[in-house]
């Protein structure tokens, strides 16, 4: 695109007064960075110097070197902090309220050098400042050189095993394998459209996972300042500023998350309406657009359960109204959305425009909320309402302001939020496009710039925005989805991949994305089905439709002037490919909501590499075209224009076709038929699979192979609010030949405070079904009666144990 083009499509966007602003602000802020820019560093690079002493610490060793200090913590076994001083140590934003357990390490000497050991995870520190960490096998997993500084920067090498992979870092437009490759570490709004490759992206964390044939851990650099990481030979970081603080914990993969979550919070049970499908547009303008929206689902018989409005509802794009003229009624629209079975989600911005006559600016600026240049002015940017002024977060007086203002938007209906342009993004001509670095800011008692700031504006606009809705609505589940975040974000918000180009390249790109996503911490993504900016041809919106479905985060959006995402848009076949992904997607509710409930209790992303959980299969590090959703099922969507099959990497075991039953043994390269009207999909043998059909629940089970046991789970509760919730566990075993066993039992719940409930929450469905996959039943029996079979599915009140009497299905 050049020069000429990126400027009418700025205006075509944004307007002509706002591209003026741009250019003025650029010069505004260039002006600013030069009058206060940081003194330049001379001289070289300096490490630690030679050990000089290492005495026992609570918990760990206090290590002094000629030029620095080191500090090693155990707060678990399998959990190492690493802190270097000299450097500012982090605000901890990131950290959830821990209480860890008591750890007391062995320190011994080892050579010149030491070593500590938890039992579970050691550490070896030589003379110069190199720290080996090894698994409780005795395997080495990581190695890292000393660090080395300049002025307030620093910077780190490891190196890495010849077949080592690198997963994690956020948002990326990349290959789920990070190496080679170079990511900065900066929060970053692309610009209305972006392609395989651009980096950065809207979400940087400082986390990878490191996969080779010794085994596996996670990293997590407690930094916030700007940085990139370097993969190739060795693994270079660099930050500018702050201490070297890092957590190590050891593999494999599916351990190493949990524990992660321990440190930086695991996800709250969302909603179960938020797992379903949400429909968007940047051009619903008015409260007549969104029932016509509506009445097209109803007419087309397609099952919907959220509508977002974008910029369009507000005055003037001022956060915190509503054009009334065009909405004006948004309380008894949303009454009669909530009647439907719909809720509404609003967008909201953290630019407020700048005007006397604007309440939320006049508090703001009253109370000294918003964050001001080195001379103490309020600095103005240019965002979609014109000249704008940016909340300061980091202050918790600043975020409960703020938060004040969601009880309006709460009181009238609004069922969640959608925080968008919080990294924090500003319109410019050329540059950063951003607000300055030397931009002042306050994290909570401490004042520093907007190179520190800037990462985490956006976890802690969701932090405001999240204690809101607990605040003034404690009844129900707060809701929310951020463009920016950074580390811990995944306790206040859900994401999606943002502004993507409608084409295949971005289709092919959502599952490598999504998977970094899942495998740094955030379990709750999805895309812009489509693309966000384009015109999708209907085989390319069917086919991002297919593998929306089978994510996070289920939801159609796209830019003003593009092609509408509603299914109907797209002619018959599509609208029908498009009902049977939506209608399967509400049957597996169950099984969503089941995998959410156990995202919050171990941190185990709802959707995960093939690798998962152990690692232990080179052949499926390299995987990133298909993913596992949850424990049972395999999803194989197709990414390539005019394909009607693809090839699979299939994991070991015995599979069986979701759509035909048809069987298959893994390790194995398969081809998988893929007519346009379904995406490939395959469940594991020895699966519970729960799925709901007219508020009856269907289990589906599919039978493991001889010898093997299987099962599932079912999580239960009112769907929203924090009273009582039930988990059924499901266990499937050959107990002779030809009979299959099917047993139930549920497990006590602690309450939301931790109790034991008292009352624990009805089974809350009226029938059960259980179809068999891949077999026949012959007889059944349920609680040792005898029960008929009609059509090969078993109809049963709840039960504590089922038999299966079963026979092969001819081939």
């Amino acid at each position: 695109m050049n020069l000429l083009q990126k400027i009418q499509l700025a205006i075509r966007f944004t307007g002509l007064p706002n591209v003026l602003r741009a250019v003025r602000y650029a010069w505004r802020r260039d002006r600013l960075e030069r009058r206060f820019a940081p003194p330049k560093i001379k001289g070289d690079w300096q490490g630690p110097g030679r050990l000089q002493e290492a005495v026992p610490a609570p918990a760990g060793a206090d290590v002094r070197f000629q030029w620095a200090r080191l500090e090693l913590r155990f707060l678990a076994p399998d959990l190492l902090r690493v802190t270097w001083h000299p450097g500012q140590l982090p605000a901890d934003y990131a950290l959830a309220p821990n209480e860890w357990p008591e750890v007391s390490p062995t320190l011994r000497r080892d050579g010149d050098g030491w070593c500590l050991d938890s039992q579970e995870l050691s550490v070896a520190l030589s003379a110069e400042g190199g720290l080996s960490f090894f698994s409780a096998a005795g395997e080495l997993l990581h190695r890292a050189e000393p660090p080395q500084w300049r002025g307030p920067a620093w910077r780190q090498e490891a190196p890495l095993d010849e077949q080592e992979r690198i997963y994690g870092l956020g948002e990326r437009a990349a290959g789920l394998n990070l190496r080679p490759g170079e990511y900065a570490m900066w929060n970053r709004d692309p610009g209305g459209s972006y392609t395989p490759g651009i980096d950065p992206l809207y979400i940087c964390l400082p986390l990878y996972l490191g996969l080779h044939p010794g085994g596996s851990y996670l990293l997590f650099y407690e930094n916030s300042h700007a940085g990139h990481f370097r993969f190739a030979e060795r693994a270079e970081v660099h930050f500018e500023a702050g201490c070297p603080r890092y957590y190590l914990i050891p593999g494999p993969p599916a351990r190493a998350l949990e524990r992660y979550a321990d440190l930086t919070g695991r996800p709250p049970l969302p909603p179960r309406w938020a797992l379903g499908y949400h429909q968007c547009r940047w051009g619903y303008r008015s409260s007549e657009d969104v029932r016509e929206v509506l009445a097209g689902f109803a007419e087309h018989d397609l099952p919907i359960s959220a509508v977002h409005l974008d910029i369009d509802y507000m005055n003037g794009y001022r956060v915190f109204t509503v054009d009334r003229s065009r909405f004006t009624d948004l309380a008894g629209m949303a009454r009669n959305l909530e009647e439907q079975g719909v809720r509404l989600v609003a967008i909201l911005d953290p630019g407020v425009k700048a005007g006397p006559d604007y309440a939320v600016f006049r508090e703001g600026g009253a109370s000294h909320s918003f964050c001001t240049t080195p001379e103490g002015k309020v600095l103005l940017a240019p965002v979609w309402p014109g000249w704008s002024a940016f909340p300061d977060f980091g202050q918790e007086r600043v975020r409960t302001w703020w938060g004040r203002h969601y009880a309006q938007f709460l009181e009238q209906g609004l069922s969640g939020f959608w925080h968008d342009m919080n990294e924090p993004a500003a319109f410019v001509a050329w540059g950063a496009p951003t607000l300055p670095r030397c931009l002042r800011h306050t994290l909570e008692d401490r004042e520093t710039d907007h190179g520190e700031a800037h990462n985490l504006y956006g976890l802690l606009m969701n932090r405001a925005g999240y204690e809101a809705q607990r605040r003034y609505r404690p009844g129900r589940r707060p809701f929310t989805l951020s463009r920016s975040g950074w580390a811990g974000l995944q306790r206040y918000a859900w994401t999606w991949t943002g502004d993507t180009a409608s084409t295949w390249a971005n289709l092919r790109q959502t599952v490598p994305t999504v998977l970094g996503l899942s495998l740094s911490g955030l379990p709750y993504s999805g895309p812009d089905i489509g693309g966000f900016s384009g015109d999708p041809s209907a085989e390319l919106y069917t086919r991002w439709f297919q593998l929306a479905a089978l994510l996070p985060f289920f939801r159609a959006h796209s830019a003003l002037g593009a092609s509408r995402r509603e299914p109907w848009a797209f002619g018959r076949p599509t609208l029908d490919a498009a009902r049977t992904m939506l209608k399967l997607r509400y049957r597996l509710l169950p099984y969503l909501y089941t995998l959410a409930w156990q995202a919050g209790q171990s941190g185990a992303p709802l959707v995960r590499p093939l690798f998962w959980p152990a690692g232990d299969d080179p052949d499926l590090w390299d995987v990133d075209d298909a993913f596992f959703l949850g424990d049972a099922l395999l999803a194989a969507p197709v990414l390539e224009e005019g394909a009607r099959s693809r090839s699979l990497t299939l994991p070991a075991g015995r599979w069986y076709d979701f759509w035909d039953d048809e069987s298959r043994e893994g390790p194995a390269v398969i081809e998988l038929p893929a007519p346009l009207e379904r995406i490939p999909l395959l469940v594991r043998a020895g699966s519970v699979l729960p799925q709901e059909e007219a508020g009856c629940l269907e289990l589906h089970l599919y039978p493991p192979a001889s010898g093997d046991g299987g099962g599932g789970a079912l999580y239960s509760d009112a769907g929203d609010g924090y009273g009582a919730g039930r988990l059924d566990i499901f266990s499937l075993a050959w107990v002779k030949d030809g009979l299959l066993e099917l047993a139930c039992q549920e497990r006590a719940l602690a309450g939301y405070r931790g109790a034991l409930l008292e009352r624990p929450y009805a089974f809350p469905y009226r029938r059960l079904g259980v179809h068999l996959h891949g077999l026949q039943i012959g007889r059944a029996w349920v609680d040792g009666k005898e029960v008929a079979v009609e059509d090969g599915v078993l109809q049963a009140a709840p039960f504590n144990k089922l038999r299966l009497e079963v026979r092969f299905v001819a081939q």
